[in-house]
């Protein structure tokens, strides 16, 4: 990761808390004030119980009908006053509801913004272990999840040809691949610096192989231009390992499987997909060895 993404990682993580901070102190207000309308309410209706007791106890005996009508006009204003009470509380408590949707909308939009990579505006690599550690849990129970790990070719010619900002370009075009060839469950993540990583639940090793083509071509009919001039900067192209998770296996490990054919579709020519079962990765195994 270079250190100008991990600032950016930092900077987003501070954006972050301040803003839960926030959104916490408000909803801790929000309670607060919620329930000291409450308490308030249940002492004015046990001053309005209070009241009713005393008039009925009044009402034994003789009364004259002048006082009787004062009675019953001092139990209507009561109730009035009480209906009125309830009527406000109903109103603020509706407005509370409103504060607290309001709120919730904040604090999901934090959530979202704390899991997301800022310059490629995917999945950030916290959202990516969340996400690992999901699939984990769906694979122990028989579901078929895949891994693509992803590497952008020749990224390091990008940036000393062309700057830091050419980079952060293709970084961006290449994120935009991955998540118009993902959906639903699926989570797109820059895992750092040029590499990504897509985890594909519901796939087996065939259909994430085959998704992974899609990424891969995809990407390669891309061209890097410099706006100012027009020309063209060169073809951006990605090689991707492809691995699924076997039963009970552990994220760590899907995770070093995926890489090592990651770095079989590098050293096999780069712009390549090469998945666990590739002849070509017992080739590499064998060369190694």
């Amino acid at each position: 990761m270079t250190v100008l993404t991990f600032q950016g990682h930092l900077n987003n993580m501070a954006r972050a808390a301040v803003a839960m901070e926030s959104v916490g102190g408000n909803m801790g207000a929000l309670i607060d004030d919620v329930l000291g309308k409450l308490a308030s309410s249940a002492r004015e209706a046990a001053d309005y119980k209070d009241a009713l007791s005393a008039a009925t106890g009044e009402l034994g005996g003789e009364r004259s009908p002048a006082d009787v009508r004062k009675l019953v006009d001092g139990l209507i204003a009561a109730t009035r006053a009480m209906e009125q009470r309830a009527k406000s509380l109903e109103s603020e408590l509706q407005a509370s509801s409103q504060q607290v949707t309001e709120l919730r909308t904040k604090l999901a939009d934090v959530r979202k913004e704390s899991m997301t990579d800022p310059l490629t505006n995917i999945a950030n690599r916290k959202a990516f272990d969340d996400a690992m550690e999901a699939g984990t849990v769906a694979a122990s129970d028989g579901e078929a999840v895949s891994l693509l790990m992803c590497d952008i070719d020749h990224f390091k010619k990008f940036n000393d040809s062309w700057g830091h900002q050419t980079g952060d370009q293709v970084l961006r075009l290449v994120a935009a691949c991955l998540s118009d060839n993902v959906k639903g469950r699926d989570t797109a993540a820059r895992y750092g610096g040029e590499e990504f990583a897509v985890l594909l639940r519901g796939s087996g090793l065939d259909a994430a192989t085959k998704v992974a083509n899609q990424i891969r071509g995809t990407v390669e009919t891309k061209k890097l231009v410099k706006k100012s001039t027009g020309d063209v900067l060169g073809t951006i192209t990605i090689s991707i390992g492809v691995a699924q998770f076997a039963l009970g296996e552990t994220a760590e490990s899907v995770i070093r499987r995926a890489d090592a054919c990651l770095y079989g579709a590098k050293h096999n020519g780069r712009n390549l997909v090469v998945n666990q079962d590739d002849a070509r990765m017992a080739a590499l195994e064998t060369s190694a060895a």
